[in-house]
């Protein structure tokens, strides 16, 4: 039994210009010119949307002092031996000693200004003080003796607690783009700022000190003897006490 096929020409022909197509574009993708993406409106990284700063800005003590023989007493005394140390390291220009005025505190603490301005001077810090009062809002609050000077500060550059973007709103594509949002890191970055100790240490790296002379002279005459200069620390395991019934 002999079976006959007839082959359409036309069919074929509308088969191949498909897949001709799909072929052509292939290759004329692979000419095409790599297409640069615009960059992202918000910074990827809260390291670039909430940068950490050096500013000039205040530093404020407030005292609430106890007055000995027209003396401050040895807690207030402490306070002020850092202040007085914050100022040489950071500070410059005058210092602001500031006294409640108004009310009965106002008057207490204008006679204690006078044994704070001594104790400033005790420490060095007797030159440039510039005194003045700030008004007392309520009377029934204590109100401290405030010293104040301009300082180097680390600090965010914008304000923490910002949301430009409402990110539970259905009427936009905010969110959509797998991007983290604005205030994330900010709380983060000013900690950090809070934290540190120096602030120049943020602008440019200290110096390194000079080595533990003694340990490192051991450790050298160990190697030249032959033996291992590492150390091995022994802790002796504590006895659990029977107090409170325990067996």
């Amino acid at each position: 039994m002999r079976m006959w096929f007839t082959l359409d020409t036309k069919t074929l022909g509308a088969r191949r210009l498909p897949i001709l197509a799909a072929i052509g574009a292939v290759a004329l993708g692979g000419c095409a010119a790599p297409r640069a993406l615009p960059p992202p409106v918000t910074p990827y990284d809260y390291r670039d949307r909430h940068p950490v700063v050096l500013t000039d800005a205040p530093f404020v003590l407030d005292l609430f002092p106890s007055f000995e023989r027209g003396r401050v007493d040895s807690e207030t005394m402490g306070r002020i031996r850092e202040f007085a140390a914050h100022y040489r390291e950071f500070g410059h220009g005058p210092i602001s000693l500031l006294t409640p005025s108004g009310g009965s505190a106002g008057k207490v603490w204008a006679s204690g200004a006078d044994a704070v301005r001594r104790a400033l001077a005790s420490v060095g810090l007797g030159g440039e003080i510039a005194m003045g009062s700030y008004p007392l809002v309520d009377d029934k609050l204590a109100a401290p003796i405030r010293l104040s000077f301009q300082a180097l500060k680390a600090k965010v550059a914008n304000r923490c607690g910002e949301w430009p973007q409402d990110l539970a709103s259905g009427s936009s594509v905010n969110g959509w783009q797998n991007e983290t949002y604005w205030n994330f890191g900010c709380a983060n970055q000013a900690t950090l700022a809070a934290q540190v100790a120096d602030p120049r240490d943020l602008a440019n790296p200290r110096g390194e000190t000079a080595s533990y002379v003694e340990m490192r002279m051991r450790a050298i005459t160990k190697l030249r003897m032959g033996e291992d200069p590492s150390t091995n620390w022994r802790m002796k395991p504590s006895s659990i006490s029977s107090v409170g019934g325990g067996s």
